[in-house]
């Protein structure tokens, strides 16, 4: 994950700051040091850190922060403003042209992820309504072309190439004519790379540049490689000349020095950042949010972009009027589910909800009890269907009794999960909705008889074994959803709001808080 590693230490840092009432010069001074030391390992250039560490200093000296009523909290706003501005300050916008077409040159070293970058950019860009085209302008490297083609096609987004040359600024022209005909507002030059910087590679670029004049030049750099990306960077834009950058990589570089770097080094901007294998994977770099996210404050503004690019506004409209009408079933939900799905795993999106990421290694001992506990929407119940099995871990481990439950089928964890509003068969009478799990098991009748006695002693609805569902109020089938869970007689249960159709009576005469 990017950062992880600054991440957590800065988070520890600021979080020591924050709890105090009041700080000294020798605070101050030891948590610079700490900070000094986190950058270093996160492979930040040093003459930058220096400076960065020079300037949180100065200002936190010189504005009467040791004085004031929160100085542990000003300290950190003024780490977290020095931090937007090493990241670049304000977002960089691509320079789409008014007289269309806008030209996209991506250059870089080979290796860097240039072809992958500029499928997804193609489709950032057609999301927000453009009509890209994508030009195969590698003509040495093997394969380069066909793999442009196997990107376009998964995108269905037109791809322009000419294996019969080998001159790349006549593919170039040649490319922006066709993309005139067919009326595409974007073309993306995919060029060719080299394993290290030569003249050859500078002088192509070059000529590239003087005959079709792009409006934009991003440099490719892999995030991983660190300080070396830093060098890269600086070197083609004294060669080339840049407009701006792409890390990609970044979701596999813990450090993130690349990124802390090389807006300081080149003075050119991070416009954008691949953060994952999909070509979906890349959004817009904001400095002021990945600062927040490195000092665990969370992005919620980039939580609600997903979600308003994801979800279906109609659909979800539709399933809202449906859960006021307490008509949401299970087709609803598994609609619902899909939706969020799209947004990416839940783990990434956690980390972006102020607060969540400080979630690690919880542990709940035998006939111990954990509550959740957060606001509507925070993810509560994804966490509990991650749990049971219903949803797929994306990152760490779960662990019962020691062992590993990640791959294990939910059908075979020996976990019972209530859901909210949870649902009975209404086919089967109540007898037939206990006994469904344990018959899968293929228990003897003896022993699901037996543990079906005991629950609804419990639960008092023995009453009930030979209605069907529909004959039940909402209280009776809150207790049978409940029973049903309860006959697995498992190690772990969950519950997700199973009471909240029961009255306060209800509850009491049951025994249930």
């Amino acid at each position: 994950m990017a950062f992880e590693g600054l991440s957590n230490r800065l988070q520890e840092i600021t979080r020591k700051m924050r709890g105090k009432a009041r700080i000294t010069e020798s605070d101050l001074k030891e948590m610079l040091r700490e900070v000094k030391l986190a950058l270093l390992e996160a492979d930040v250039n040093y003459k930058i850190v220096k400076e960065f560490i020079s300037t949180i200093q100065e200002k936190a000296l010189g504005q009467d922060v040791l004085k004031s009523l929160t100085p542990g909290q000003q300290v950190v706003k003024i780490v977290k403003d020095e931090l937007v501005e090493l990241l670049g300050g304000v977002e960089s916008k691509v320079n789409f042209t008014p007289n269309p077409p806008t030209i996209i040159m991506l250059i870089g070293l080979q290796g860097a992820g240039k072809t992958t970058t500029a499928g997804k950019l193609a489709n950032l860009f057609r999301k927000q309504g453009k009509k890209p085209l994508l030009v195969a302008c590698d003509v040495y490297r093997p394969a380069a072309i066909k793999q442009l083609q196997v990107v376009g096609a998964q995108l269905n987004i037109p791809v322009f190439s000419n294996e019969q040359s080998e001159d790349v600024v006549h593919i170039a022209r040649q490319a922006i004519n066709i993309a005139i005909s067919k009326l595409n507002d974007v073309i993306i030059l995919d060029t060719a790379g080299r394993l290290q910087i030569d003249e050859q590679l500078m002088q192509e670029l070059k000529n590239v540049k003087t005959a079709v004049k792009p409006h934009e030049i991003l440099l490719v750099v892999d995030a991983m490689t660190g300080q070396e990306a830093v060098n890269v960077a600086d070197t083609f834009n004294k060669e080339v000349g840049i407009d701006g950058i792409v890390l990609t990589k970044l979701d596999g570089d813990t450090r993130g020095g690349a990124a802390l770097s090389v807006k300081k080094v080149t003075g050119k901007p991070i416009k954008f950042a691949a953060t994952g294998e999909k070509l979906s994977d890349i959004e817009v770099f904001h400095p002021d949010r990945m600062a927040q996210r490195i000092l665990g404050m969370g992005d919620i503004l980039s939580v609600i972009e997903k979600a308003e690019e994801t979800f279906d506004m109609e659909q979800a409209e539709k399933l809202e009027k449906q859960m006021r009408k307490r008509e949401f079933d299970l087709d609803d939900y598994l609609a619902q589910l899909r939706q969020v799905k799209k947004m990416g795993s839940f783990s990434s999106l956690l980390k972006l909800i102020p607060g969540m990421n400080q979630i690690k290694d919880l542990k709940v001992d035998d006939k111990e009890f954990m509550i959740f506990a957060g606001p509507v929407g925070c993810g509560i119940s994804t966490v509990l269907r991650m749990i049971a099995g219903v949803e797929d871990i994306t990152d760490g481990e779960l662990l019962v009794d020691g062992e590993r439950m990640n791959e294990v089928p939910s059908i075979d964890r020996n976990m019972a999960m209530i859901f909210k509003n949870g649902k009975l068969y209404p086919q089967m009478n109540i007898y037939d909705n206990l006994a469904f799990g344990l018959k899968l098991k293929e228990l003897p009748k003896g022993e699901i008889d037996a543990r079906i006695a005991e629950v609804t002693e419990v639960l008092k609805i023995g009453h009930l074994l030979d209605k069907m569902t529909e004959d039940l109020d909402e209280q009776e089938r809150a207790l049978v959803v409940l029973g049903r869970a309860m006959v697995k007689k498992p190690k772990v249960f969950l519950l997700d709001e199973p009471f909240s159709a029961l009255d306060q009576a209800t509850r009491q005469k049951r025994q249930i808080s």
